[in-house]
């Protein structure tokens, strides 16, 4: 029991006003890539994975001939530790090489201002790493300096819009989407956040990355990003019976 007077925890997450009421969602969609070396051909991870009951996404990693990735997500975080690990400890996944560098680990999150939060939080992510058109990928991890926290609350909303006008204009014009995930306590090397950027083409996805060093947030208050992986999706799948 809480001692009386102490303030319960508000771990829902929150959106903008949907038809005069507020938008509260305590549900998250968990996404995590797991990169493995020592696989020549893809087709017989890719016939795993087709007869495998839930989602991914398979990706030939673009800086290892034999390296692939494996992108899997679920709102419930057991999916990792119970069905996921059995199906990665057998054959044909078990026989390659793991490389946890790359591991990455998050869960979406809400800014508090979203129209649609359900479709934030669950919907977008999935269909921005499961377009077919758009097979290019780069993934990275990043961790903000303390002191950002320590900048007044305004000036950390302008850093964030800086941001985010580079992300939707690259949006609006086809060129790359966006999935951010945070990773608060779930990262092994204590990171922030989980980036993704999909995209038809690699070079709109690396030119955001280059647009965003120049802004305030990444110059100043950037501790570190990366390690990256960039590849391109070989399979793609949504869950076949909508657990995520």
């Amino acid at each position: 029991m809480m001692e009386p007077g102490l303030p319960v925890p508000e771990i829902a997450e929150k959106g903008g006003p949907r038809n005069g009421a507020p938008q509260v969602l305590d549900r998250r969609l968990y996404m995590q890539l797991q990169a493995f070396g020592g696989c020549p051909d893809p087709a017989p991870l890719v016939a795993a994975l087709t007869a495998a009951p839930f989602g991914a996404v398979l990706y030939a990693d673009a800086g290892d001939p034999r390296g692939v990735a494996l992108l899997t997500f679920a709102t419930d975080p057991t999916f990792f530790v119970a069905e996921l690990r059995a199906f990665l400890n057998t054959p044909p996944f078990a026989d390659l090489a793991h490389k946890p560098e790359l591991t990455m680990f998050g869960r979406t999150y809400s800014l508090g201002y979203e129209p649609d939060l359900a479709d934030t939080l669950i919907h977008r992510p999935r269909r921005a790493v499961l377009n077919a058109d758009e097979r290019w990928a780069v993934w990275y991890p990043l961790r903000r300096k303390g002191a950002f926290a320590a900048v007044p609350l305004s000036e950390q909303r302008e850093m964030l819009k800086e941001h985010g006008t580079i992300g939707m204009a690259y949006g609006r014009a086809g060129l790359a989407h966006d999935v951010r995930l945070a990773c608060f306590g779930l990262d092994a090397n204590d990171n922030d956040f989980v980036v993704a950027l999909t995209g038809r083409d690699l070079h709109p996805l690396s030119k955001v990355v280059e647009e965003m060093r120049k802004t305030r947030q990444t110059s100043m208050f950037m501790d570190r990003l990366g390690p990256f992986f960039v590849g391109h999706a070989v399979w793609q799948r949504d869950g076949v019976d909508g657990n995520a």
